[in-house]
């Protein structure tokens, strides 16, 4: 099995939880999902192929569950700040090697994050944040990234049109890479000789507020 398809624990069976452990299934990962209602877990049963009603913020029902043997884990609790951090540092003590855990508040990731989480996502903020970008027409698609990065894609500002892109001022400006375009529907890889067109959507990558600024002039 490769990486990318290593067996993943998603405890929490809420609408991200579920969403996550459905989109791994679809994927082809092989998920065991653990929520503490059955009703929620009857809900997602047909879906999903491992799903437990179980005791999340107990140590012995996880290493029961085989937890402790899986690489990667999601703690996509969010409501009950106790429980996510109960369990987050469960599965530390279990040494699951990949732990990423849903925050609601900056407070409660930077508790995840001193607690053990390797990667702590805020899919509220996020969403939010994306869903802006696109009402607002600044973007066509945006993804923050984990490590205070973002991508954009988005229609080529003025001075990034007609000279070739190792030239052009605005990787200079903004501090991003224009790392693609799309033309005509299909997407290629840039190089400093690359010239962009007025009708081509650009793929830009750079820290977060470097990109923010860049929609704020486009």
């Amino acid at each position: 099995m490769g990486d990318g398809h290593e067996p993943v624990v998603v405890v929490g069976l809420g609408r991200f939880g579920a969403s996550i452990a459905l989109e791994l299934t679809q994927q082809g990962t092989e998920v065991l999902a653990i929520d503490s209602s059955h009703d929620v877990v009857q809900a997602v049963s047909r879906d999903i192929g491992q799903v437990v009603t179980a005791d999340c913020t107990d140590l012995e029902t996880l290493r029961q569950l085989g937890v402790g043997e899986y690489r990667r884990a999601v703690v996509a609790i969010g409501d009950h700040l106790e429980d996510s951090i109960l369990v987050t540092s469960l599965l530390v003590d279990l040494e699951v090697p990949d732990i990423w855990a849903r925050a609601i508040s900056t407070h409660h990731g930077r508790i995840l994050e001193r607690i053990g989480a390797h990667h702590v996502v805020f899919p509220e903020r996020d969403m939010g944040q994306r869903v802006a970008h696109l009402v607002s027409g600044t973007a066509l698609d945006y993804l923050r990234l984990d490590d205070g990065c973002a991508l954009a894609e988005l229609r080529p500002p003025r001075g990034l049109v007609d000279v070739p892109l190792g030239r052009s001022e605005i990787q200079d400006r903004y501090r991003v890479t224009v790392v693609a375009i799309r033309r005509d529907g299909e997407f290629t890889a840039t190089t400093d000789d690359t010239v962009v067109r007025r009708g081509d959507v650009v793929l830009v990558v750079g820290r977060e507020d470097d990109v923010e600024q860049l929609l704020d002039d486009s």
